[in-house]
């Protein structure tokens, strides 16, 4: 986030119970309520899945606040980044040990070669490459800090699945396998810059990661929502 942070602010406030005002997402005269609480302050007990992928040095990519690395601080070395300075200061404050304000597409400017044994980023971040070409940069990037062995789990949206068409901000592309998702935050007279994402289809996604590193080898699909998927990556 840049600017006034109207998303972090909000996440910081509700960490210390100043909050009085909701978070909300907007796109033109569309507008919902942020779930705060469900999203970032509900305990995280892993899974039979994730733990099976994860091993240490972990890198926690858009970290929030800390939901994810306050578990996984407890099992190996992570690190838990964020470009919001709010948010960083948030987590900090919530006990994460390592949380640093580090933008995930500058990576590679960040962390040396093979820092990290595992990625994680969990939010759909991911979108905000923008492009094929952004996001063949950034898998490039992870590849670069992090070890020849290593795995990664990145989510996203599959603009293919019929549920996409109900995101807020929702546009469709005639591109098969794209489409993108643009809205804004507000939370207390302050707005955000428009923040706009690419969807990227699970095939998209394999046909970015040619040539970066890394493949597809799983994908999972959440059980009540078939257009939010993770995508887990391997290097060949």
């Amino acid at each position: 986030m840049t600017g006034s942070d109207p998303y972090g602010r909000a996440i910081h406030d509700h960490q210390r119970g100043k909050r009085e005002r909701p978070l909300l997402e907007r796109n033109g005269d569309e507008t919902r309520e942020h779930p705060i609480e469900r999203f970032y302050f509900t305990g995280f007990s892993g899974s039979e899945w994730i733990e099976s992928v994860f091993d240490g040095p972990l890198l926690d990519i858009g970290a929030g606040a800390g939901r994810h690395a306050l578990y996984f601080q407890e099992r190996f070395e992570t690190v838990a980044i964020d470009v919001s300075e709010r948010l960083v200061k948030t987590m900090r404050e919530r006990g994460v040990e390592d949380a640093r304000c580090v933008d995930m597409f500058a990576l590679g400017e960040t962390f040396g070669r093979d820092r990290f044994c595992s990625a994680f980023s969990y939010g759909t971040q991911v979108g905000l490459a923008g492009s094929m070409d952004g996001l063949r940069r950034f898998l490039a990037d992870l590849a670069f800090v992090t070890t020849p062995e290593a795995r990664t789990v990145l989510d996203a949206y599959d603009p293919n699945h019929k549920g996409a068409i109900d995101l807020l901000g929702y546009r469709a592309d005639p591109t098969p396998g794209l489409a993108y998702r643009l809205y804004w935050f507000e939370y207390d007279g302050d707005v955000s810059e428009p923040l706009l994402f690419r969807l990227f289809s699970p095939n998209r996604f394999q046909e970015a990661a040619i040539g970066t590193g890394w493949r597809v080898t799983e994908i999972r699909r959440e059980p009540e929502e078939g257009h939010h998927y993770r995508a887990l990556l391997t290097k060949p």
